[in-house]
């Protein structure tokens, strides 16, 4: 695993300050690599109720389905029903797709009539994260910047204002 140095942009003649969003993606797998996601394991109630506070939302039942964990299923849990190792593993595989939050580039020090309304932006990365993780696990900058022009590509209009990030957060 190779750490992703810190990279400051500034445009020039606008000041905004920030970095690509491959490289903020590249630190923030870093950091929960560092930290570990969720600190209590699933095989506790703590670690398996974290994980399904954070599941609990369409697209996070749709990542339960997929991985086998059915609505009535998790009733019987709600219930009392104690689940089995398979199933764990089951909601801990769902549990490690992400939402992404999107910081926009610093603009404090862009003159006030040059400053573009950009907001924060949260997208899910379910369906890239694998590839994320190997693309940082093998220092691959280039394929995380290409999984980056993916992510923010669903941004439509916004596409551009998103290239260059202050930071990213990968919600867990």
């Amino acid at each position: 695993m190779q750490a992703f140095p810190a990279f400051r942009w500034s445009r020039s003649s606008h000041h905004a300050q920030g970095q690509k969003g491959a490289q903020a993606l590249g630190q923030e797998i870093e950091r929960i690599a560092r930290e570990g996601g969720i600190a209590s394991p699933v095989t506790t109630t703590r670690g398996l109720r974290a994980r399904l506070r954070y599941l609990d939302s369409p697209a996070g039942h749709r990542a339960l389905a997929e991985h086998g964990v059915s609505s009535r299923l998790l009733r019987a849990w709600a219930a009392g029903r104690t689940p089995s190792r398979a199933k764990l593993a089951a909601v801990d595989a769902a549990y490690w797709g992400r939402r992404i939050e999107i910081y926009p580039v610093d603009q404090s020090a862009v003159p006030e009539k040059r400053k573009r309304v950009i907001s924060q932006r949260t997208v899910t990365a379910r369906y890239i994260w694998d590839d994320a993780v190997r693309a940082w696990a093998s220092g691959d900058l280039n394929t995380l910047d290409e999984i980056w022009d993916d992510v923010i590509s669903d941004l439509d209009s916004d596409y551009a204002a998103y290239a260059y990030v202050e930071s990213i957060g990968i919600s867990a």
